[in-house]
């Protein structure tokens, strides 16, 4: 689990599926209203007070972002017209509004251009030439649609993505808007011909 503070009242948090699988949870879990995932908001609101100081006390909005294969992005903001109240946290008085959206590309991030250029070199021999390149904040950001992976088991894609970068923890929707597009199509292949293949 990864925690990470937005702003004064806003918080994200990365948890990968094994996060869930030693909770007992599956993704579609978090889809029903059950003890185990209250349980695990409970423990993911006492992580975030103890290692960002942020209280969720009042009512919070909670939006899940399922990422395939690689997690899940969940954005807390607490609502800001409730003033602090000085008291004990208390589970009874944390009302949840809990929005669920699950998305079939897969998004990953990369510090550098350099472990695009070599990704690139291992996806070309898979045939694999799809994929949206962005930048934001100084990062670089790859995105695949399912159809773009070929035949290939998505697993298998998603190992080699992970051996040079790291599955997302900012929405597709944010670097799309604040960040820049670099290529629009068939980046790995772009990428393969202008740094590696440029002699053939």
């Amino acid at each position: 689990m990864r925690l990470e503070r937005l702003n004064y009242n806003k918080i994200k948090i990365f948890l990968t599926f094994d996060d869930l699988t030693e909770r007992g949870l599956t993704k579609e879990d978090l889809w029903h209203d059950n003890q185990k995932v209250h349980q695990l908001f409970r423990d993911m609101m006492t992580e975030a007070s103890d290692e960002l100081g942020f209280e969720a006390d009042g009512p919070i909005a909670i939006e899940v972002y399922s990422l395939q294969a690689q997690g899940m992005v969940i954005i807390v903001t607490k609502d800001s017209s409730v003033e602090d109240e000085d008291e004990e946290f208390n589970d009874d008085y944390i009302e949840m509004q809990v929005t669920v959206d699950e998305s079939d590309d897969i998004f990953y991030e990369f510090q550098s251009l350099e472990d695009i250029i070599s990704l690139s070199s291992r996806l070309h021999i898979l045939g694999i030439s799809g994929g949206k390149l962005y930048s934001y904040q100084d990062q670089f950001y790859l995105e695949f649609q399912e159809f773009e992976l070929n035949e290939h088991m998505t697993e298998n894609i998603i190992a080699i993505l992970s051996e040079f970068g790291t599955p997302a923890t900012i929405t597709i929707y944010r670097v799309m808007e604040y960040g820049k597009e670099l290529m629009e199509t068939r980046a790995i292949e772009q990428i393969y011909n202008y740094f590696i293949n440029k002699n053939a």
